[in-house]
């Protein structure tokens, strides 16, 4: 479209919009009208900062878009790959917050709260007192 198009089509919306401001401030009043022309302006607006062919393009472009992706299967593939990277992240968080507690160097740590497995001991030390106390913290439905 050369820009004497998009003006006509500008000038169309304009007037068409000029139309529906002074139907609105008839039948509703001032605040609808003023809402109304808020609308009217819009298109001569986009029409001067060029925004209205910008739309344009960026409507051609998601058609095109959708018309490969219905068609294309290296573009199903893309998607089937990109699904599975997010899987990878997901999964990887995951396994990622559940050894935040562990030791690494083989000492002795306190798991924090709610973290790790049940059946771990909290504390690896072989102390004789701590595991009685474990022991007696599991009896009672407390890990």
């Amino acid at each position: 479209m050369d820009d004497a198009a998009w003006a006509a089509l500008t000038l169309s919306l304009t007037v068409l919009g000029g139309i529906w401001t002074w139907m609105a401030f008839r039948r509703h009043g001032a605040v609808a009208a003023m809402r109304a022309l808020g609308f009217t302006l819009l298109p001569l607006a986009a029409y001067l900062t060029k925004t209205l062919q910008m739309f344009t393009h960026i409507a051609n472009a998601v058609t095109d878009w959708v018309a490969h992706l219905v068609l294309s299967p290296v573009v199903w593939f893309g998607f089937l790959l990109g699904g599975a990277g997010i899987v990878l992240i997901v999964v990887s968080g995951m396994m990622r917050s559940r050894r935040l507690g562990t030791a690494q160097d083989g000492s002795a740590k306190e798991l924090p709260a709610g973290r790790g497995p049940r059946s771990a001991p909290v504390v690896t030390d072989t102390d004789p007192e701590m595991a009685e106390i474990e022991a007696i913290l599991r009896k009672r439905g407390i890990s």
